[in-house]
């Protein structure tokens, strides 16, 4: 698949390069996996001379070496005798960047947590000492997003406040996502689109697998995602391992609770017979692999709340592959498809609804979209979007069936809004399915 989008963030990249050539500059990138951090730093560098060093998990001195060899073939970095600690490589590339400038990459570089805690101050130093003298384009990339928050976001880290620059890597959104199916399959259709989205959520390197394998319709996408050889089906267990580390058995419970539909705090409770609060804010706060639901203006101690997955793929896969281990070992893939195929348009309801919520968030002009019901769960708004500027918004009804929309039921729920929320607001009614994809 050919690269698509990241117009903004090559911009970015591209801006921090330049303002390099006269200061040092720090540069954070983060990004769940597989969202395309790489590939962007090296179309941004493509034709360009750069350092791209990869933090694998080796012990601290064979790391070095491999780090030495690597600045010695790709910026004719030479140095003599051998560097076994992180501190004097990095201390050679600053003393160079003295001399010339200098674009170094350190991708999965929270990965030097494990080898060694004490790195982090050793940078610290060495780029306090040298960055005024230095005309360097430093980039950090990393994966482990809690571990990346730590390292530079908390206080008494020792690169708090160093980088010059911090951005997140976003999935491809809706637009790019139509653009990239366009571009693979012309004839594609609505469900086609829902399918990629609910499958990959954007994520760059999912919908790469599956539009390089032809995969452009839902037949072909669920087949390749059920078979027996699939990247899919071990992706969840993949992604996560590394981010929960011992508490992997717990937080995969919760995911699965809340993907098959038991998403408030009492039910998760109670399926699991422990107050799991902590976990719960752990993966809200620290993971940002759920968010707490509430009527949209609602009152942020409302008790009127419930979880839901963020990510569309960790989503569908906690609902359709972790629940059915066994079944995915003993390789009946046709029973899989058939769970999935079953179920395939209660889940997408709520998925498109996701959707059109991405959609309308990227118009750029509304502040806040979500859902609104009532206290007792009834009068549910699938879709309100205000805009707190101008006070305007739309109240809309999502259904996959456009049939199945009764504008009038709206009105009745919108008579249910409370007005000292909603009152000076000037809201149209929408009716959203998949025909309006």
């Amino acid at each position: 698949m050919k690269f698509y989008d990241r117009t903004n963030e090559l911009q970015i990249l591209a801006d921090i390069e330049k303002q390099s050539m006269k200061s040092s500059t720090f540069t954070v990138l983060t990004g769940r996996r597989r969202v395309g951090k790489t590939s962007l730093i090296t179309h941004a560098m493509d034709g360009k001379t750069y350092a791209y060093l990869f933090v694998t998990k080796d012990r601290e001195a064979m790391l070095c070496q491999k780090f030495q060899t690597a600045l010695e073939e790709q910026i004719g970095l030479k140095v003599y005798g051998t560097l076994s600690r992180f501190r004097d490589v990095f201390n050679v590339i600053m003393e160079e960047a003295k001399r010339r400038h200098l674009t170094v990459v350190f991708d999965e570089f929270q990965t030097l947590y494990s080898i060694n805690p004490a790195i982090f101050s050793e940078i610290q130093d060495v780029w306090d000492r040298h960055h005024n003298e230095a005309r360097i384009n430093l980039i950090v990339s990393g994966s482990i997003q809690s571990l990346m928050r730590r390292i530079f976001e908390e206080k008494n880290e020792p690169l708090y406040g160093r980088p010059t620059s911090k951005f997140v890597l976003r999935p491809f959104t809706v637009n790019v996502l139509k653009q990239i199916l366009a571009d693979a399959c012309p004839t594609y259709s609505p469900e086609d689109l829902l399918c990629l989205y609910m499958l990959t959520g954007g994520v760059a390197k999912y919908v790469e697998l599956l539009i390089d394998a032809g995969c452009t319709t839902k037949e072909k996408m669920l087949n390749y995602v059920c078979r027996q050889d699939s990247y899919f089906l071990s992706e969840g267990r993949d992604l996560l391992g590394n981010e929960f580390s011992g508490d992997f058995g717990t937080y995969f419970s919760i995911l699965q609770l809340i993907a098959s539909g038991q998403t408030r705090r009492s039910d998760i409770d109670g399926a699991l017979q422990k107050d799991m609060g902590t976990y719960l804010q752990n993966l809200e706060k620290n993971y940002e692999m759920i968010c707490r639901q509430k009527p949209l203006l609602a009152k942020d101690n409302s008790k009127v709340s419930s979880y839901e997955i963020r990510d569309n793929f960790l989503r569908f896969w906690f609902r359709f592959v972790y629940p059915y281990q066994s079944v995915i070992e003993r390789g009946m893939s046709p029973m899989l498809k058939k769970n999935i195929l079953e179920k395939y348009e209660q889940f997408t309801g709520r998925t498109l609804e996701r959707y059109f919520q991405d959609k309308l968030m990227e118009t750029q002009q509304y502040t806040q979209i979500g859902n609104w019901w009532d206290r007792k769960g009834e009068n549910e708004i699938n879709l309100v979007a205000i805009n707190e500027f101008d006070h305007t918004g739309i109240v809309a009804e999502v259904k996959r069936n456009p049939r199945k929309i009764s504008m009038q039921a709206l009105e009745e729920k919108i008579a249910h809004l409370p007005a000292s929320d909603f009152g000076r607001y000037d809201l149209q009614l929408k009716a959203f399915s998949m025909e309006d994809m």
